[in-house]
């Protein structure tokens, strides 16, 4: 069975031309154009390569393309396209393609967790209490009548002392002057998020 490489050389020699005269011409390496006709396609830069030169290096001795590639595609075994590159050159490829599909597993791992991280900060609101730390007074603490409230919360959250409405600053500190009776007293402070969650802090103090 005349292989397509011995084809193109028999009319290659029909028409009594070189390889360099050829190579110069349609512009491929001359030791490419032999390994095409020895078929010893391991010596082509690639499958892609392979076939484009087989089809060029036809066309210009003016045999059938269609005809000559599949000639080429019986000759050339696809599934070892792998095996057109120099070893070397094979592994590097694969070792590229799991290094990238790696790489995108992760990059894809990312971008869920980013998401899960965003809808948890979103929605935290709705299962967990706001931060409410009462720094002043403490309990046990004797104050005059009028006194301050102090303390820290989440900078969106509402506050209430003793149900009067407390203005939260920068970084959820707030601050209230309060005028009470003298006496024992319980003094709630409460804090609400945006979804109805709800910290309170109460202390037990004395009003002189």
């Amino acid at each position: 069975m005349i292989r397509i490489g011995q084809r193109l050389q028999k009319e290659r020699a029909r028409m009594g031309l070189s390889l360099e005269e050829i190579s110069e011409k349609i512009k491929i390496k001359s030791q490419f154009l032999s390994a095409i006709e020895k078929g010893e396609y391991d010596k082509l830069p690639s499958p892609a390569y392979a076939k484009g030169f087989v089809r060029n290096y036809a066309a210009f001795l003016g045999l059938p393309e269609a005809e000559t590639v599949a000639f080429f595609k019986r000759d050339f075994d696809e599934k070892k396209a792998l095996k057109v590159l120099p070893d070397g050159v094979a592994r590097k490829q694969s070792f590229s393609l799991k290094r990238m599909k790696i790489r995108q597993f992760m990059l894809a791992g990312f971008v869920i967790l980013g998401f899960l991280i965003f809808i948890i900060f979103q929605f935290r609101a709705a299962f967990i209490p706001p931060q409410l730390d009462v720094t002043s007074p403490v309990n046990g603490d004797v104050v005059e009548s009028e006194f301050v409230v102090r303390g820290v919360t989440d900078e969106k959250a509402t506050v209430f002392v003793n149900d009067e409405p407390v203005a939260v600053g920068v970084g959820g500190n707030f601050s209230k002057v309060i005028n009470l009776f003298p006496g024992e007293i319980t003094l709630t402070i409460k804090a609400t998020n945006r979804m109805g969650r709800e910290a309170v802090v109460e202390k037990q103090i004395t009003v002189r």
